[in-house]
């Protein structure tokens, strides 16, 4: 009586899954298209910056040197564009008796000293609108009081044109304790504060430095702002991280891919150990 045949089956080796057969499995395959989603969110994203960073309508160069009347440039209330910062412009109006102020901190050539400043209430407007102005600079405090003083006397109500650079407001910081008045920053929004027939009253947020100065006072030095790239670096970095962080969607799926069929490996390993 012969012997019975070995069992094809059970005698056949056994192979541990290759890494290929571990990431065509369902869970990785739906890991997978969970990274696609997510990559291509980052993609969008860094799509979106690399948009932002080119202008392609960029000011013309030496743009900012062409006097423009300041309706043209901004409306009142409205923040200035930073292209337009700088922007040489003109308006006509009447200054307005009791509102010549100094301002402390302004740098004339890197020499410290004062702005006088006044309230221009512009003309032919449908309702009441002002443009702060620099009128001049002066190195002396006594002289910038006299010269806003020479200011108050000379304001009689007549017309007058005004140009010059717009700058945006500085922003306005509190005053020292034993000096309420005092002003460091040029702020239009400060300004007003202090200015009078304000009621209903529409005002520039930005602030003219004017190229003429008046009341004996000297010139403020206002240069051409410099020109700008077309090209805005920081968005292009932004965009570069994103499609990093979409590549390291991908990276991460297949690590979590690879570490599952590593594991594998060795619980097949121990488990041939055992058995033999």
């Amino acid at each position: 009586m012969s012997s019975p045949l070995p069992d094809a089956a059970a005698s056949a080796p056994e192979f541990p899954p290759t890494l290929r057969e571990v990431m065509l499995r369902g869970r990785w395959i739906g890991m997978l298209l969970l990274c696609l989603v997510v990559a291509g969110v980052f993609a969008w994203l860094g799509q979106w910056q690399l948009g932002r960073a080119i202008d392609t309508s960029p000011p013309a160069p030496g743009a900012t040197e062409k006097v423009l009347p300041i309706d043209q440039v901004v409306k009142p209330g409205a923040y200035l564009d930073a292209p337009l910062v700088g922007q040489r412009a003109e308006t006509s109006g009447s200054w307005v008796p009791g509102d010549f102020l100094v301002v402390s901190s302004r740098f004339n050539d890197g020499v410290e000293g004062y702005w006088v400043t006044g309230q221009l209430r512009i003309a032919g407007t449908a309702k009441p609108t002002s443009l702060a102005v620099a009128i001049g600079w002066t190195a002396d405090e006594e002289k910038a009081k006299a010269a806003a003083q020479r200011l108050e006397e000379t304001a009689d109500g007549s017309v007058v044109t005004v140009s010059g650079r717009l700058i945006s407001d500085e922003g306005p910081v509190a005053p020292p304790q034993d000096q309420p008045t005092r002003m460091d920053r040029m702020s239009p929004a400060a300004l007003l504060g202090f200015w009078h027939d304000t009621a209903e009253l529409n005002v520039y947020r930005p602030f003219l430095t004017s190229t003429a100065p008046l009341g004996g006072l000297e010139a403020i030095s206002s240069p051409a702002p410099e020109e700008h790239s077309s090209i805005n670096w920081l968005n292009i970095f932004y965009a570069v991280e994103w499609a990093i962080f979409a590549g390291f969607a991908f990276y991460l799926w297949y690590r979590l891919a690879k570490d599952a069929w590593e594991r594998e490996l060795e619980e097949f390993e121990e488990h041939r150990t055992a058995a033999s």
